[in-house]
């Protein structure tokens, strides 16, 4: 495909998107539909899909649409506007040749941007978004508009870090130990065939971003203690607790389709996890770690049409659910036993406000730490972490 020919691809997609389908499933059907894209082809029309949704408004007004509702966004003018914001001149590529798009005639000058514009946040989202993040702000929104780094998290049952670092640089990847986690490397660069090698299918690594792995490091896992995690999803947490040696270790989600992966990654990696269908009938637990349904908004990075799909409607029913499997996630905990609240959340109605509720609600609460995780430029997503601990 000529360079062209990707932007076209692109704004085909996108504008499928625009009009409410979900990225992931619109770019499988580009490509299972175009058998001429090569694998290069098949990145290139990715990332330019995936670099709009990041930073949609912004890209909108730069094409000249100005502050529009997603719906009524054109795709080739928001595609011509990433170009601008990229610095690269939209006639270059927009030729009408060789199946790219055809021309397109932008203003000049498209004016100053707005707050939310610039941001590329939802407007209701942008006060409550500074107010909680404070001087750190700009910081956050700057990164969400970027890719996200790529994270590994390092066996250490099976293998230490600096081996696997030298046993993915002689696989010619650039890799290097990430400080901001124990087992955490960061890989630089060409990412793509990593799920490839021997070493991923003898399970001496995972893909797991640093700030999730840093938040199993800060939890207070001893050996013998009956671990459940309450939220366990596809088994990441669960798994990064098995490989510092905890358990036993169990593992529940209220979607069990969820789970289907994990004793498949758990023998890969060695691991022993029972799974629960019902996790009162096997209460009470040492430790529950509740990584709870949220906004996602510290991960906007990787998923970046979340944040154009969130409502305040909808983040006042995951507020409630997050209420709910809190205080099941307390009812779990023996007497003494600790609780681990978790988000991949920067908004403190997901945080902090979750957790004095929850104080607010149950006396026989007593808060033992927390810890937040920003997501800057190059750096790990955003997380919360609240370690509280049942007294009676």
């Amino acid at each position: 495909m000529t360079p062209g020919a990707r932007v076209q691809a692109a704004i085909e997609v996108l504008d499928r998107v625009l009009r409410g389908a979900p990225a992931e499933r619109e770019l499988t059907a580009w490509s299972r539909a175009s058998r001429y894209a090569g694998s290069k082809d098949r990145a290139a029309v990715r990332d330019y899909v995936f670099d709009v949704l990041r930073n949609l408004r912004s890209a909108a007004w730069a094409g000249g649409q100005g502050d529009v509702p997603l719906a009524s966004m054109d795709a080739r003018a928001v595609m011509a506007g990433l170009l601008r914001l990229h610095g690269v001149d939209p006639a270059s590529l927009f030729t009408g040749e060789g199946h790219a798009p055809d021309p397109i005639h932008l203003s000049d000058d498209p004016g100053p941007m707005p707050d939310g514009v610039r941001a590329d946040l939802p407007d209701w989202l942008l006060g409550p978004m500074r107010d909680g993040l404070g001087s750190k702000s700009a910081d956050v929104f700057e990164a969400l508009r970027t890719r996200a780094p790529v994270f590994l998290r390092t066996n250490l049952a099976r293998i230490t870090r600096a081996e696997l670092v030298e046993r993915l640089r002689a696989g010619g990847f650039d890799a290097a130990a990430e400080p901001f986690a124990t087992g955490a490397i960061r890989i630089e660069g060409q990412a793509r065939g990593l799920s490839n090698l021997d070493a991923f299918a003898d399970g001496l690594f995972e893909f797991q971003d640093a700030g999730s792995q840093s938040l199993v490091d800060r939890l207070p896992l001893t050996p013998g203690a009956r671990i459940l995690d309450l939220c366990a999803g596809g088994g990441g947490k669960t798994l990064a607790m098995a490989a510092r040696g905890a358990g036993p270790l169990f593992a529940h989600d209220a979607d069990p389709a969820r789970l289907r992966d994990l004793p498949l990654r758990a023998a890969r990696a060695g691991a022993s996890v029972t799974l629960l269908s019902r996790p009162e009938d096997s209460a009470p637990f040492e430790g529950v770690v509740a990584d709870v349904p949220c906004s996602g908004s510290g991960s906007w990075r990787r998923a970046p049409e979340a944040r154009w799909r969130l409502t305040p409607q909808r983040l006042a029913e995951l507020n409630r659910l997050q209420d709910e499997i809190l205080d099941r996630a307390i009812a779990l905990t023996q007497p003494g036993g600790w609780i681990a609240y978790m988000t991949c959340s920067v908004l403190d109605a997901e945080n902090t406000q979750r957790i004095r509720a929850a104080l607010d609600r149950d006396g026989r609460l007593e808060p033992l730490s927390q810890w937040f995780c920003l997501p800057v430029e190059g750096g790990p997503d955003g997380f919360y972490l609240a370690l509280l601990r049942r007294l009676g």
